[in-house]
């Protein structure tokens, strides 16, 4: 969806704003387009939630008030994830078979991890999966766009996942997930559970999450492809839930 294209659909006020040149913050849109694309399945198109986070920018423009003393590029990267992540809850990120193929390497990598005392490499995961190294690693491909946590994780004290609409019914004296995350006990499990990664996982996992850098330039960090680091920073989050469904 070109800038053209986005005046035929009402958006020409913003376009031609004086106070914000809209296509002047485009690479903005792109760069938030391209570190969310590490969490997103293969069916997720980069042009999709460009357009998406265009039309976000956009309003941004509109809504921005430099009184408030926030810089734009602040408050538009707010709303251009904003609206990206809008579009993509009324999709199904990750199909049910790549959801049960994440679930296999979670338990395989847990199993490993109790059994060896520290984590698994890929080989030995892909061992105990029965399966070759390569397809193990097209296993991480199809299962990109992992989450940290699922809604499953809070479904079962048991970890069987609740199908029936009556089990997802609202239970008042369960804890709720979203004041679990920001436990503050939560956060230090997570802490030491990326510390327990390998080395090459943590550096993938700080240099997209602390210096947010993209795959690419990820990729050129570490000499690998950018697919490569796609794999990694899947397999990264497989080991963080591994530890951490014990403590949710």
């Amino acid at each position: 969806m070109t800038l053209p294209s986005l005046r035929r659909k009402g958006y020409a006020a913003a376009v031609t704003t004086p106070e914000i040149d809209v296509q002047q913050h485009l690479p903005l849109v792109k760069k938030l387009a391209g570190m969310l694309m590490a969490r997103l399945p293969a069916s997720v198109e980069m042009d999709d939630l460009v357009q998406v986070g265009i039309i976000g920018l956009i309003d941004a423009a509109r809504q921005f008030d430099p009184l408030q003393g926030v810089q734009f590029e602040t408050f538009a990267s707010q709303r251009i994830r904003g609206a990206m992540l809008d579009e993509l809850r009324r999709e199904d990120w990750l199909p049910r078979q790549a959801r049960r193929q994440a679930r296999q390497i979670e338990d395989s990598i847990n199993k490993l991890e109790q059994q060896l005392g520290r984590a698994p490499l890929e080989s030995e995961i892909a061992d105990a999966l029965g399966v070759e190294l390569d397809d193990y690693q097209s296993m991480l491909g199809d299962c990109k766009g992992l989450s940290l946590v699922h809604f499953e994780d809070f479904s079962d004290g048991e970890g069987e996942t609740l199908n029936d609409a009556i089990a997802n019914i609202e239970d008042n004296n369960a804890p709720n997930p979203l004041q679990v995350l920001a436990d503050s006990d939560f956060r230090q499990a997570l802490v030491d559970a990326i510390k327990t990664l390998p080395e090459r996982d943590q550096l993938v996992m700080a240099l997209y999450y602390e210096q947010e850098l993209n795959l690419k330039e990820i990729g050129a960090v570490l000499e690998v492809s950018e697919s490569r680091v796609c794999q990694l920073h899947t397999q990264a989050i497989a080991r963080i839930r591994a530890k951490m469904k014990e403590w949710l």
